[in-house]
């Protein structure tokens, strides 16, 4: 019963009994893997477990240079565990599937007093990732998440074996990462006087203050904490639209001489980043310091859902676009963002974009994010880019996951735990070569709807466990199989306190009586999105960039 599915089990007869008599044994190198596997068993158990000493049995940690970077083997006898990866992440990932072998009580913070006779049966098993990148990506901007909550989101992450979480720190409607150079960024941009108490268009105000930011220090620790469990942060900082939050910080990032607060709406909003050489020099400062906390190889500057009236109807923006030899706003959005783009190259970074982005020039070495449907991934890996995938109508998890009329707040239309679990990051209509590009894939958590920790749990679980098998998991997959499985999974969720929606629907407490949404067919969807997309599917192609 274990999630996501190895690549192969083999059971046997018998049992490891874990017990006063059992200890850990580790190399130098996987010392980090050994304290993190201890303190989880020790916890619910309150056995000894001691660190490389003469303990009758043993679980061994090893490295193996046979298997490759993310996979491992676990063996279980009856006198002993051996944990083998070809990496520190494959015997973490050998370690989580240890953890999954136990009864569900091990996911629990301390000994209940009733506990179960803790054993591991005798087994086999050997396991890989189909894709490199297996991700979530939450939208701390919308609705802060504070930080002890972040690092539980992560822990669960890490059970499920994904190894990305992209935060989404900037928008229209706070900014969440302290920036030194720029204290008001957080002073100002960090709250907002209230927020729509729906998704309809006309929702009323709860005039109830929200924001919240993490410090520096916060980032490092949440960093630190991230990478011992094999995940890398990628943050995201969203440009030239989405940014109505630094705006209010700083007038002079505007286009117009209005006066902005932190926005207190949802939705696309049509104030933008003006475009002079003073506003990249803000942003690269910012990178600077975001590329001090973050390690990640990638960096999102966003560039969705930018409306350009504003740079249409403003006479500065129109000289700038003549004085650069732009064709039009598109070409400047180009520009913006291949100002950024190449400042982070400089910096030993890659630049992550949204699909809108294809509709314009790009950097070789950016990487798209495809959301509105798979228009963006068969268009970015055709033209050469790296993809990541990540199409709304299966990985959008805001998205209301029925049509029942008490889902919370019910938005767009209906995900179901099927229709997640159906997800391939790699779209049907690439060829073998052009699949190549597709890294992986991620779930969207955008929080517009989700005020607190808990209701994350609702439209996050069990929603991403179908997910992460589907990033995870080679071979075949049959939905029947999975749901029999996620049937025993969901007692581990339940020890970890995870509120997730249950099959028959939200308990009471989770739904949101009075409180309207903005539900949509999926034939109105389908027809916004090939809209939306028409876009990247005209642009004149450029040269495929060299494999980075």
């Amino acid at each position: 019963m274990l999630l996501p599915r190895p690549a192969s089990v083999h059971r046997r007869s018998g049992a490891f009994p874990l017990d006063e008599a059992t200890g850990l044994t580790a190399p130098p190198e996987l010392l980090p893997t050994a304290h993190w596997l201890l303190d989880a068993l020790r916890r619910p158990t309150r056995l000894p477990l001691p660190l490389n000493t003469d303990a009758p049995r043993r679980i061994a940690l090893e490295l193996d240079d046979a298997l490759g970077p993310e996979e491992y083997r676990l063996t279980v006898e009856p006198e002993g565990i051996r944990v083998a990866g070809g990496s520190r992440a494959g015997v973490f990932y050998g370690g989580q599937t240890l953890l999954q072998l136990l009864p569900p009580d091990v996911y629990r913070a301390a000994a209940t007093g009733h506990a179960p006779r803790w054993s591991v049966p005798a087994v086999t098993v050997e396991d890989r990732p189909r894709f490199a990148w297996r991700g979530l990506l939450l939208d701390v901007a919308r609705h802060f998440m504070p930080k002890h909550a972040l690092l539980r989101l992560i822990d669960l992450l890490a059970l499920h074996r994904l190894n990305v979480l992209h935060l989404h720190l900037t928008d229209d409607q706070g900014w969440r990462v302290e920036i030194r150079r720029y204290p008001r960024l957080t002073e100002v941009g960090s709250w907002r006087a209230s927020s729509p108490l729906g998704a309809a268009e006309d929702a009323p105000d709860d005039n109830r203050p929200h924001g919240g930011y993490y410090t520096q220090d916060d980032i490092r620790e949440i960093v630190a904490f991230a990478a011992d469990r094999h995940i890398s942060i990628v943050p995201e900082i969203d440009v030239p639209g989405h940014s109505q939050a630094a705006i209010a910080a700083y007038p002079e990032l505007g286009v117009t001489d209005a006066r902005l607060g932190v926005r207190t709406r949802w939705g696309v909003n049509p104030h933008l980043l003006n475009a002079e050489e003073s506003t990249v020099a803000f942003y690269r400062h910012v990178l600077d310091e975001i590329t001090e906390l973050f390690p990640s190889l990638h960096v999102g500057i966003g560039g969705d859902e930018c409306p350009k009236e504003q740079w249409r109807q403003d006479a500065r923006t129109q000289q700038l676009i003549a004085e650069r030899g732009l064709a039009d706003e598109k070409g400047l959005q180009s520009w913006f963002t291949t100002q950024l783009a190449d400042h982070l190259g400089t910096l030993g970074r890659r630049v992550l974009v949204w699909d809108e982005a294809l509709e314009g020039p790009l950097p070789d070495s950016a990487m798209i994010a495809s959301w509105r449907g798979t228009a963006g991934a068969v268009t970015g890996a055709r033209r050469g880019f790296d993809v990541l995938s990540c199409p709304d109508h299966l990985v959008y998890l805001d998205y209301r996951q029925s049509e029942q009329d008490d889902e919370p707040i019910p938005f767009s239309i209906p995900l179901t735990l099927e229709d997640a679990y159906s997800f391939d990051p790699v779209p049907a209509a690439l060829t073998a070569e052009e699949a190549t590009r597709v890294v992986g894939g991620q779930a969207n958590v955008w929080t517009e709807h989700m005020d607190s920790p808990r209701t994350v749990d609702y439209y996050v679980f069990p929603r991403l466990c179908a997910v992460a098998e589907a990033l995870w998991t080679t071979g075949e997959r049959d939905f029947g199989e999975f749901r029999v499985r996620l049937q025993a999974h969901l007692a581990r969720l339940d020890a970890f306190g995870v509120e997730y929606r249950r099959p028959d629907g939200p308990l009471p407490w989770q739904t949101r009586p009075g409180v309207r949404g903005k539900p949509s067919t999926r034939e109105e969807w389908d027809a916004l999105i090939d809209r939306l997309t028409a876009g990247i599917r005209t642009a004149a192609p450029t040269s495929p960039p060299a494999r980075a």
